[in-house]
């Protein structure tokens, strides 16, 4: 029921809000309040769940109510590239992954014609936040704006985050009559950590991490007479996170909250591209081995002996799924499970995918994770040469805190597959803005130019 009418809402929010808004609430509530999991299984089309249909009904509102065109493709070739490639990639893996696999237990079947439709419109409609923000969130007002409303809505799902921290999480067992994955994993460190409703515990934790990163940056610049309520936003943001008792979260809050405090707007925007890159590296770096995954261990084994008995098992888990990708490197594996490992005896799976790159490499190849992970990249890169190109350039303290936590939920994507929408919803956010500026930057050079060749006429004269 609150997927069919989740429609209406969106439609309510383009009536009565400016389509910047529109757009910002309706991605986040519906991420937010929307029922994980399931989702509608309708005829002919995809399936139709918490992160498609707030988009589909954002594009459907653009159309008719506000009657925009569709939205266009970025300005730049690398930019259209990669869309190209993310949308069109699922062509070829299921071309390459026909056969089928036999298990002592059963079959994998093998890929059809069908199945490359399906995760084409599936690819195109995750693509749909990163448009409509593109256009309707590149300017300095519509990025403060997303800031505000992530600090809102972080303050609103703590109430229901308090709740579960106290009787375990029950909250979407109490409004949609099902718990949505392991109670088991809601057990750290002698108490429960909420999940409301989303998938699991470790997306609460970081969907507060951005709240959290929000709330300092709006701190840093806000009016002293805002000064004291917004120290106490921070500080109660700060605990929330706390509660959330997940240490990924935790270690990034305190390796970029100092960034946002102290760090000049440029260097944020380098740090952010640079973490991007890193992020783009990685199965590089793991496949030849240039990653220290012996002193990771070992500092997490001191911090905590369960936590680095857990970081081991993924590890180990991620090298055999990295070499079954490495045996269908280009175009994957495809879908129904044929990226895992299974028992030769009794046909049981024997590893897990938990990173998003690992199951991104797996199941399109390393076309389809150049194509995903550089378009969440690029809108950084872009950010990060207007910003060491152009002296004149004026960076807003909100587009800089966006571009650190789009890096932080990059980052993410290494250990935990959170990619959302509100990830595609930055990303094209911050497109939208480096593209702004650059074009801002190419308009400021043509009119220095034609000043400049006056000024000669005259002279000639």
């Amino acid at each position: 029921m609150m997927l069919l009418l989740w429609p209406v809402v969106v439609g309510i929010l383009y009536r009565r809000l400016t389509p910047d808004l529109a757009l910002i609430w309706a991605v986040l509530a519906g991420y937010l309040l929307l029922p994980p999991v399931i989702a509608l299984d309708l005829p002919v089309v995809p399936d139709l769940g918490k992160d498609s249909i707030s988009a589909l009904a954002a594009l459907f509102m653009v159309l008719t109510f506000l009657r925009d065109p569709l939205p266009g493709l970025p300005r730049g070739w690398l930019g259209k590239g990669l869309i190209g490639l993310f949308v069109l990639s699922p062509f070829a893996t299921v071309l390459t992954n026909s056969d089928t696999i036999y298990l002592a237990a059963g079959v994998l079947q093998g890929t059809k014609i069908y199945d490359s439709i399906a995760a084409v419109t599936n690819q195109a409609i995750e693509l749909v936040p990163f448009f409509l923000a593109r256009r309707y969130l590149a300017s300095e007002v519509s990025i403060q704006r997303l800031l505000v409303a992530l600090i809102m809505a972080g303050l609103a799902y703590s109430i229901p985050m308090l709740i579960e921290s106290q009787v375990s999480p029950q909250v979407n067992i109490w409004i949609y009559g099902y718990f949505q994955h392991d109670f088991f994993q809601t057990l750290r460190f002698g108490g429960y950590r909420p999940v409301v409703f989303l998938q699991h515990g470790l997306w609460v934790a970081f969907f507060t991490l951005m709240a959290l990163m929000a709330s300092v940056a709006i701190w840093r610049h806000c009016a002293p007479d805002d000064r004291p309520k917004q120290t106490v936003i921070v500080l109660y943001l700060g605990v929330m996170l706390i509660l959330c008792k997940s240490v990924g979260p935790m270690l990034y809050a305190f390796a970029l909250v100092p960034l946002i405090l102290l760090a000049p707007r440029r260097m944020q925007i380098a740090c952010a591209a640079v973490l991007a890159v890193v992020v783009m590296a990685y199965p590089f770096l793991r496949g030849v081995h240039l990653v220290p995954l012996d002193q990771i261990l070992a500092k997490a084994y001191a911090l905590n002996y369960e936590r680095g008995y857990s970081l081991e098992f993924r590890i180990n888990n991620e090298e055999s799924l990295l070499a079954r990708a490495a045996e269908r490197p280009l175009f994957g594996w495809g879908g129904y499970g044929r990226n895992l490992i299974y028992d030769p005896a009794t046909g049981q799976g024997t590893s897990i995918a938990d990173g998003m790159w690992i199951i991104t490499l797996g199941i399109y190849g390393w076309l389809g994770y150049i194509a995903q992970f550089g378009l969440l990249a690029l809108p950084l890169l872009m950010l990060c040469r207007e910003a060491w190109t152009s002296k004149a350039a004026v960076f807003s303290p909100a587009l800089c805190a966006v571009a650190l936590i789009l890096a932080a939920n990059m980052v993410d994507l290494l250990p935990n597959a959170t990619l959302v929408p509100l990830t595609w919803l930055m990303a094209g956010a911050v497109l939208g803005q480096a593209e702004r500026l650059r074009q801002e930057r190419i308009d400021g050079g043509y009119v220095e130019s034609m000043r400049k060749i006056t000024t000669r006429q005259r002279t000639v004269l």
